[in-house]
């Protein structure tokens, strides 16, 4: 019994360990062991690289300003297309089952998979129909 428990404490410090490394991971620049930036002496020609880091600036959350979203409920099949994962077949069924309200209601309609939603959710968008 007391070894399970053991057991059981040493996984949960391990998976708090492993879920505290990304962030981690992001604060401390590569090639540095104390997250400090190096010192530029004068005259040197190296420069730090070190620029602060927020929790919120993630390419992969936000659009990019130049790119239009995607309306899923006018886009034709060609565009839809053009998304990365969707093919034909989900073109297809995306055009089927219109109108959407949210654009989350392609996987809660059984539309398009999990994975596949969440390669294009940043760049798709569900307007109301006026």
């Amino acid at each position: 019994m007391k070894v399970r428990r053991i057991l059981g404490l040493l996984a949960a410090a391990l998976l708090c360990i492993a879920m505290s490394a990304p962030a981690f991971a992001a604060q401390v620049p590569a090639g540095t062991a104390t997250g400090k930036p190096k010192t530029v002496t004068p005259g040197s020609k190296s420069k730090s690289t070190m620029a602060p880091v927020s929790q919120n600036d993630t390419a992969a959350e936000k659009p990019t300003a130049g790119k239009q979203m995607l309306d899923i409920n006018t886009a034709t099949e060609d565009q839809l297309k053009a998304l990365p994962g969707v093919g034909d077949a989900y073109a297809a069924r995306i055009v089927k089952g219109r109108p959407y309200t949210a654009k989350n209601q392609l996987t809660q309609k059984g539309i398009i998979p999990q994975a596949t939603y969440d390669k294009i959710k940043d760049q798709i968008v569900a307007h109301h129909a006026k």
